[in-house]
């Protein structure tokens, strides 16, 4: 388990203190792929490098597995670091050496008998599936390709904890995709707690079991990624959100509905079944889709959908509350006034 605890990060720029990370306080679980969501300059990065001290915390205390990271310091510190790997949106791979020697360094690094080193590069090239490539520069591969040597390399030590800043936002939509089911299948098969960094919703709807949004150095919002999904809070959150899922309708079809037009939300399995046709059928209704998705998050459908209602007002009153006690939450959008 991860633990941060009232983690404030202070930087001194020329003329004023700058809070990057305002007193954070957040549970990571073990094997867990947590997602931590702002856009630049919320200070997730921030907050992450923290976690393994490349970023020091002017106040608060970090806890990984029970040990308390702000007290190590020298040979301690770097030992504990052993246990972090860590990966960037630019690779960091170093050009001269192959991928082999990349992922190998990380390795001798850390005083790996060298005996044991073959093995160790053979099976990590086999599980981010590049064993044909051990001996190929950087410059011959593709970024999705260095992306998988950089993830090697951050698994060289065996880590308890994988932190990700930004690993996909070079990546092409394809790219990014494999990338993410790579550090899923290694999230799943090596029980390691995966903490990600990144400014797309996408992301942490494809990955993530649990997230946090920042805004402004602080948490404004945190929770199970299908609970905020279907119920954010925080203005922000619902910004993320639309760019992954999105309800707009053009004021022109707007202005024709005549009708009451209600936004639709179905939760789990309720998702699949036929809520709205057994209210059309029993009511004395008509329905006119507007708008309409169902998305899988966590394996789990999460269904929204916007259409308009016509008929007498009592009938539209007793469908809406029909699909409430079917556990379909209604939110009245426009009455028809």
């Amino acid at each position: 388990m991860i633990q941060i605890q009232k983690v404030s990060k202070v930087y001194q720029t020329k003329d004023r203190l700058v809070k990057g990370v305002d007193n954070v306080s957040l549970e990571i679980g073990k094997g867990g792929i947590f997602g931590i969501v702002g856009y630049s300059g919320a200070g997730k990065s921030s907050l992450l490098r923290c976690l393994n001290l490349l970023e020091k915390p002017t106040e608060g205390t970090i806890l990984i597995d029970g040990i308390n990271l702000t007290e190590l310091k020298g040979k301690q510190l770097r030992q504990a670091r052993l246990k972090i790997g860590m990966i960037f949106q630019h690779f960091y791979l170093i050009s001269q050496k192959t991928v082999y020697e990349n992922i190998a360094f990380a390795l001798r690094a850390a005083k790996t008998p060298k005996q044991q080193i073959d093995d160790r590069v053979t099976e990590l090239l086999e599980m981010v599936g590049l064993s044909e490539k051990r001996n190929v520069y950087p410059g011959q591969l593709s970024g999705g390709q260095k992306q998988r040597v950089a993830i090697a390399r951050a698994l060289a030590n065996n880590p308890s904890v994988l932190l990700c800043d930004e690993a996909t936002s070079a990546l092409d939509p394809k790219t990014t995709l494999s990338i993410l089911r790579l550090l899923k299948k290694i999230n799943r098969e090596l029980a390691i707690t995966i903490v990600l960094i990144t400014h797309e919703m996408h992301v942490v709807k494809e990955i993530c079991d649990r997230m946090a949004i920042m805004q402004d150095g602080k948490v404004i919002e945190e929770g199970q990624v299908y609970d905020i999904f279907s119920n954010p809070v925080a203005e922000l959150t619902k910004e993320f959100i639309s760019s992954v899922v999105s309800f707009e309708v053009p004021d022109t079809i707007l202005a024709q509905c005549t009708g009451t037009i209600v936004k639709l939300l179905f939760k789990g399995n309720v998702a699949g079944e036929s809520v709205i046709s057994e209210t059309i059928q029993q009511f004395d209704v008509h329905g006119n889709f507007l708008h309409g998705s169902i998305e899988y998050i966590q394996e789990m459908p999460l269904g929204t959908f916007l259409m308009e209602l016509q008929g007498r007002e009592p009938d539209i009153e007793r469908a809406i509350s029909y699909m409430s006690t079917r556990h379909v939450h209604v939110e009245v959008i426009n009455n028809g006034d």
